[in-house]
């Protein structure tokens, strides 16, 4: 129960943050990106903010022995930077410039009813149902898991498993 409320503090000061700093308007976004147009550098300044507070807390965390809601820190290997993951983040980065939404910004947004959000997390839904269903082995691709519950197989005279 701790954990989730954790996370669900830490995702409402994430999107009051995102909102604050104009993160959830395209136009300003791809005005920041624009670096040959009509350069916006003010979110340059929102991320000098985050990469400090970052930078600082990230040092005093990883004194401890451990993290305050789990057993041992997860950080990331110099093996864990493959293919994938650059492929990925290159596609994101496209997304970001041409959608002028990456997926935070986008889902704060969605909670305007705004279209562009809509159409963006659609497909950016899409996106992730796409690679699920390639990631898998092909045996077992473009069908979803189904959780039987023991109870209702029981009484059809089925045994669970």
């Amino acid at each position: 129960m701790k954990s989730a409320l954790s996370a669900l503090g830490a995702g409402l000061i994430f999107g009051v943050g995102l909102g604050l700093s104009g993160m959830t308007q395209p136009p300003k976004v791809i005005g920041f990106l624009d670096v040959f147009g009509a350069w916006d550098p003010s979110l340059m300044f929102v991320m000098m903010g985050a990469i400090a507070v970052h930078f600082g807390l990230s040092r005093l965390i990883r004194r401890r022995v451990r993290p305050l809601l789990d057993t041992r820190f997860h950080l990331p290997t110099p093996r864990d930077v493959d293919r994938r993951l650059v492929v990925g983040s290159a596609v994101f980065g496209l997304g970001w410039g041409l959608g002028g939404f990456c997926p935070g910004p986008a889902i704060v947004t969605l909670g305007s009813g705004a279209m562009a959000a809509i159409v963006f997390v659609g497909a950016m839904a899409a996106g992730m149902a796409l690679q699920y269903g390639l990631q898998l082995p092909k045996s077992r691709r473009w069908t979803l898991p189904i959780r039987r519950s023991a109870k209702r197989d029981s009484v059809r005279g089925r045994v669970p498993g």
